[in-house]
């Protein structure tokens, strides 16, 4: 299937998908791939679809959506492997800008130190860069990549692509227990994404069943130290730990309103009483919350803060 959705995006709102590379061909193998361990590790650059299919079958969706009423705020290049390994990507970026519909290509970076990829990729209108470490050994134990990659090549593409300014750059970091979050790597990180002052940068966890079964996602208080570490080096910083939808509308449902922001972003104490006062309710809301499992108090720098309690990967 080379066209899916659309599906509700956080970064992207309505996004219909484009998967412009066969399963499963990547220059990563990493540990957390909801899509399992590569089968076939490249970085040759190829063509698998013709331009004209993928164009075609785009066009068609968007017309059976537009006939419907469906809202699409992004085509999003987001295969079953790396995108950019598709040698004709500048081409069906260029074609499908046509339709008049934003476009977004989320990337594991690997090829960016390529001139003719950043080039590529600088058409569309947003593009997402992974970054899940920027030390040499946490990063082949995180995203096992191809042998012929190199790291601090790749780290320079990304500078590379963020100083041409193109294209809206956002980060993506994906933190897994034990791996890469530790508060001295969150730093690195951080300062590197600094660095590249994109316009957000996201910290994920593994929602979906990971290639490895070892692996577990961060718990709310490391992943609040790192929400911390990032806020206070990079700016506008998120999570994205699978709720997606009406994260910041007010209604009248107070408790629902409160875990959509802290699915978003931490509370501090002080924030949370100021929310609750304006929708006249009371702290003993919160405390049920937490006897519930539904909310979850950490703590970082002295500073008590409050977290949606996440579903973990085996469901729980």
């Amino acid at each position: 299937m080379i066209i899916f959705g659309p599906v509700p995006s956080r970064r992207f709102g309505r996004s219909l998908g484009i998967n412009n590379i066969p399963p499963k061909i990547c220059s990563y193998s990493c540990i957390y791939c909801q899509i399992g361990v590569t089968s076939s590790m490249d970085v040759e650059r190829k063509k698998f679809y013709s331009p004209e299919r993928i164009y075609e079958e785009v066009r068609e969706r968007v017309d059976i959506l537009k006939r419907n009423g469906e809202k699409i705020d992004f085509l999003t290049f987001v295969p079953d492997g790396e995108p950019t390994l598709d040698l004709n990507l500048g081409r069906e970026i260029e074609m499908l800008r046509q339709m008049g519909i934003k476009i977004a290509v989320i990337t594991n970076s690997s090829l960016l130190w390529r001139e003719d990829v950043r080039r590529e990729i600088g058409c569309a209108d947003v593009v997402s860069v992974k970054v899940d470490a920027v030390s040499e050994k946490i990063w082949r134990r995180m995203n096992r990549p191809h042998f012929s990659l190199s790291l601090s090549e790749i780290l320079k593409g990304i500078q590379n692509l963020a100083e041409d300014g193109n294209t809206t750059l956002i980060t993506e970091t994906m933190l897994v227990n034990g791996v890469n979050d530790d508060a001295k790597e969150m730093e690195r990180v951080a300062e590197f994404i600094a660095s590249l002052s994109p316009h957000r940068a996201y910290i994920a966890i593994p929602t979906r069943p990971p290639a490895e079964s070892w692996v577990s996602p961060s718990n709310e208080e490391v992943l609040n130290r790192a929400y911390q570490i990032f806020a206070e080096r990079v700016g506008e910083v998120e999570y994205l730990i699978g709720y997606e939808g009406n994260e910041f509308a007010f209604t009248d449902n107070v408790e629902e309103n409160l875990l959509s922001i802290t699915s978003v972003h931490p509370m501090r104490e002080d924030a949370v009483r100021e929310f609750l006062k304006k929708a006249n309710a009371d702290w003993s809301m919160v405390e049920k919350m937490i006897e519930r499992g539904d909310l979850l108090e950490t703590h970082y720098r002295g500073k008590k803060f409050y977290v949606r309690r996440m579903k973990r990967v085996d469901g729980r």
